[in-house]
């Protein structure tokens, strides 16, 4: 991951930047062998540059902590859930292009600021 702006979470510390965190969190559940999320990553670090103050970007490796993505239903990836006071505002599932992703950032946020 080339970003300093994106968080690597675990089952081990999710619960501290995300749940507890007092802003958004996109969290990209996504696995090193996922052709889909290494298609999705550069997005993902673009919104992390874009948001930065306003959302905080994290991914979450499956294979390594297994037990967090279970507990949100994440069945398949890259799946990318926006978390904010300890609840998810959104998800959107699969390799979406940029515009998409873009979009459900934009409305997960209005949701938190509301």
């Amino acid at each position: 991951m080339a970003s300093s702006l994106i968080k690597i979470l675990t089952d081990a510390n999710f619960a501290a930047e995300v749940l507890q965190s007092d802003k958004p969190t996109l969290v990209d559940f996504w696995a090193t062998w996922c052709a889909p999320c290494r298609a999705i990553a550069p997005h993902v670090e673009k919104l992390a540059e874009k948001y930065t103050g306003k959302l905080n970007v994290g991914k979450l490796d499956i294979d390594s902590s297994n037990k967090t993505p279970t507990t949100y239903d994440v069945r398949s990836i890259p799946t990318l859930l926006i978390f904010h006071k300890g609840k998810v505002l959104g998800q959107l599932v699969g390799a979406a292009p940029l515009p998409k992703i873009e979009a459900f950032v934009a409305d997960a946020l209005a949701k938190a600021a509301h």
